[in-house]
């Protein structure tokens, strides 16, 4: 069976079809009992009896294509009995005339009830699957409003979280800058600087968008790790195992930049702590992120406002939940990713 959709949307698309559907519905009684009917005709007029039965069915034909039309032109008609009315109006003058031709000819219409009965089923039928249409109609535009309504909720709610990272980016960096102008180390100087323009470049086109693909990630961290190297001389290093076959896959703009700051935050990175992170993909299409744990022996002044906010733009984005793993030794976080756009 289809769907709801399909079955009202061929009401619209194909009025004739459905129109000929409900003639057949309407003319059926004089359709089971044609036989009967002939058999207390001469044979002579049997040939008049079924030219009659053909117009009467097309005659019904036209009228439910007429009205069905009508009505779809009048989607904004709210009013059941207001329908009703006017349907009856049309399907009294259609009768009118009906009667008129049947009058003028040679008439087989041998109980004027049931044809009456079928012109006030032929008008309540019409003034329903237009009503029905008229409110399927309004309750499509109430759904695509609040689909729309709730779009622009999602994306002012991630905006807000992207938000939330740059500031902490932001400073970061500039101290990173004036480490390096302090120890007036002119080329380290330039190549900071450069790959920081190409981090803060995509970071502030990132609020116009939502899923990226996982290449674009990867890239991001690739010339974002130009930047840790100089920071931590050489101490922390990534190892990126991605093949380039499931670089397709969609991610949440900026969901590494918080996973990677935060090993930075906190763990101790020095000569006797270095530090390697490591992104992966594991047999469930997830991106692991993990690294060795080196606690500071103070612990940070953070809140956890970075995987939080990860978090919350994962179930809003993509409907799914990350996963975080800690042993004390290695700190692993579980990134689902999408296979559609």
């Amino acid at each position: 069976m289809g769907s709801l959709d399909e079955k009202i949307s061929v009401v619209k698309a194909k009025p004739g079809l459905v129109s000929l559907v409900c003639a057949v519905f309407i003319a059926y009684p004089n359709l089971a009992w044609i036989l009967c009917d002939m058999s207390y005709l001469a044979p002579d007029n049997h040939q008049g009896f079924l030219f009659f039965f053909g117009f009467r069915f097309l005659y019904f034909w036209g009228l439910i294509w007429f009205l069905l039309k009508s009505n779809l032109r009048h989607e904004s008609c709210t009013s059941f009995l207001e329908r009703l009315f006017r349907n009856a109006l049309f399907v009294f003058g259609g009768f009118i005339i009906y009667k008129s031709i049947s009058y003028l000819t040679v008439s087989y219409d041998r109980f004027l009830s049931i044809i009456i009965f079928q012109f006030i089923v032929l008008a309540l039928l019409c003034t329903l699957i237009g009503y029905i249409q008229m409110l399927y109609h309004d309750q499509r535009e109430k759904d695509q409003l609040i689909e729309n309504l709730r779009v622009e909720n999602l994306q002012s709610r991630c905006d807000a979280l992207a938000n939330q990272i740059n500031p902490h980016f932001f400073f970061n960096s500039l101290n990173g800058i004036s480490s390096l102008i302090r120890k007036k180390n002119d080329e380290n100087t330039l190549l900071y600087v450069t790959k920081l323009s190409d981090i803060f470049r995509y970071i502030l086109q990132s609020d116009k968008r939502s899923l990226v693909p996982l290449s674009e990630e990867l890239s991001f961290i690739e010339a974002f790790q130009h930047v840790m190297v100089v920071r931590f001389a050489n101490k922390l290093t990534f190892t990126i195992k991605v093949p380039e076959n499931q670089r397709d896959l969609r991610i949440p703009v900026l969901s590494l930049l918080p996973l990677v700051e935060n090993v930075a935050v906190h763990n101790i990175i020095d000569s006797d702590h270095r530090m390697d992170i490591r992104i992966e993909l594991n047999e469930r299409m997830e991106l692991i992120v993990s690294n060795p744990v080196y606690p500071k022996l103070t612990p940070p002044d953070t809140n956890g406002t970075g995987l939080n906010n990860l978090e919350n733009r994962f179930l809003l984005l993509m409907d799914k939940q990350i996963r975080v793993e800690s042993d004390g030794h290695m700190f692993k976080v579980y990134l689902p990713l999408n296979n559609t756009v």
